[in-house]
């Protein structure tokens, strides 16, 4: 069964969060994902918000940008959003964005190196092992939460091209596509994450979520196609790697990618969306019912 998400788009103010979050929980959607762009919110900060504000509603940060942030930080903050919320915090790291973590003083020469050896260490912080570690950039001794979750959390990965996703598959709980990645581009990450997983002798689950950029209303197909152009996407969208139109448009696209290879859909709003409160209602309330 496919799940389906949205986004709350870090644009907005972050005293809209509680609003959008009571919304989409009141209309029962399943999933909420923020994102911790630079400079813009706090991903763990909003994840503890949206949680705090809601009853059901499963909140999911995509991505924390590793060069930004100490492992065991990372560790401590999603250990505690398991505690107060169990079950219902999703946690991705990624590269960030090289421009940003240049910005702040934290790019690296090997994202790809820090990747693997944080993905190694949080995993196991969250497992409640004690952690010793010497690597090029994660160096930890003798660390361990003294409030690990009760069931280890899986951590999922931000990953775009081959290499990224074969990581993700070896080191990772799960796997986070960005917005633009058609059905073929879908069934291709899963190839190359499972080539990951083989390699590594993992059988375990693992989660692909895929961001949809999705809008509705009379003007749907013009806001998706210059938001896919600012984005570099000349041309306009490529068939199923946007969605616009209603609920029915929109769903079809949904269904797509599912029988690709997603587990999760997450219908990101476009940056100019005029009514955030709405567009999570119409996913849950309208969307939903069509998603198999």
């Amino acid at each position: 069964m496919t799940t389906l998400g949205a986004v709350f788009r870090p644009q907005l103010p972050p005293e809209r969060l509680h609003g959008v979050a009571r919304a989409a929980d009141e209309a029962g959607l399943a999933e909420l994902w923020l994102w911790e762009d630079c400079f813009f919110e706090s991903g763990i900060a909003a994840t503890a918000a949206a949680l705090a504000a809601t009853e059901r509603l499963r909140v999911g940060v995509g991505l924390l940008p590793v060069p930004l942030r100490n492992v065991a930080l990372t560790a401590m903050e999603t250990a505690t959003l398991h505690r107060l919320f169990p079950g219902r915090a999703l946690v991705g790291v990624g590269h960030g964005v090289q421009d940003w973590m240049g910005q702040v003083g934290a790019r690296v020469e090997s994202p790809m190196t820090l990747l693997r050896e944080y993905l190694a260490a949080l995993r196991a912080l969250l497992r409640g092992e004690r952690v010793t570690v010497q690597g090029r950039y994660v160096r930890l001794d003798q660390v361990a939460l003294s409030w690990p979750p009760a069931t280890a959390p899986g951590v999922l990965a931000g990953a775009t091209g081959p290499r990224s996703l074969r990581l993700s598959g070896e080191a990772a709980d799960g796997t986070i596509l960005d917005a633009g990645t058609t059905p073929d581009r879908v069934r291709r990450a899963r190839e190359l994450i499972e080539e990951g997983r083989r390699a590594a002798g993992r059988t375990d689950p693992h989660r692909v979520v895929v961001y949809l950029r999705a809008a509705t209303g009379p003007d749907a197909a013009a806001r998706v196609a210059a938001e896919t152009a600012a984005g570099g996407g000349a041309g306009g969208p490529e068939p199923d790697a946007a969605a616009a139109g209603g609920a029915e448009e929109i769903a079809a696209v949904v269904r797509r990618l599912a029988e690709a290879g997603a587990d999760t859909v997450v219908l990101q709003p476009t940056a100019d969306e005029p009514d955030p409160e709405g567009f999570v209602r119409f996913a849950a309330e309208e969307v939903r019912p069509l998603v198999g």
